[in-house]
């Protein structure tokens, strides 16, 4: 199985074993950079007490930082994604080893995560 910027909230429930909202609130605070709770919410029609509550969870899966009370950014996926594998493992008790699909998800959301960061002058 392949990751590929259409998959990758599929691979991050599969691989991460992350909440499927909570995969939608990852991606999109990674394509769109620093979001408040009451943004995620409008974006993914959702409470805005539920964005806060799974972007709290991100936080404590290691995927987000909290920049204030309500507003939530994501670490690079580089390290988010390892992160995230990592907690999990430990939540599983698995051995936390090399996972070519979990490497494919950090590579496929770089470039959207640098992205959203990066102004151009157009």
């Amino acid at each position: 199985m392949s990751v590929n910027i259409d998959t990758v909230e599929e691979n991050i429930v599969s691989e991460l074993r992350l909440s499927p909202i909570q995969s939608k609130v990852y991606v999109l605070v990674v394509k769109k950079g620093k979001m408040s709770a009451k943004d995620i919410a409008n974006d993914l029609n959702i409470s805005e007490d539920d964005a806060h509550q799974v972007a709290t969870s991100l936080i404590q899966n290691g995927g987000f930082i909290d920049i204030t009370k309500t507003e939530f950014e994501s670490m690079h996926p580089r390290f988010a994604v390892v992160n995230m594998y990592r907690r999990m493992c430990e939540r599983e008790n698995i051995s936390f080893k090399k996972n070519l699909l979990v490497d494919n998800i950090s590579i496929v959301l770089e470039k959207p995560y640098d992205d959203a960061r990066t102004k151009y002058n157009r």
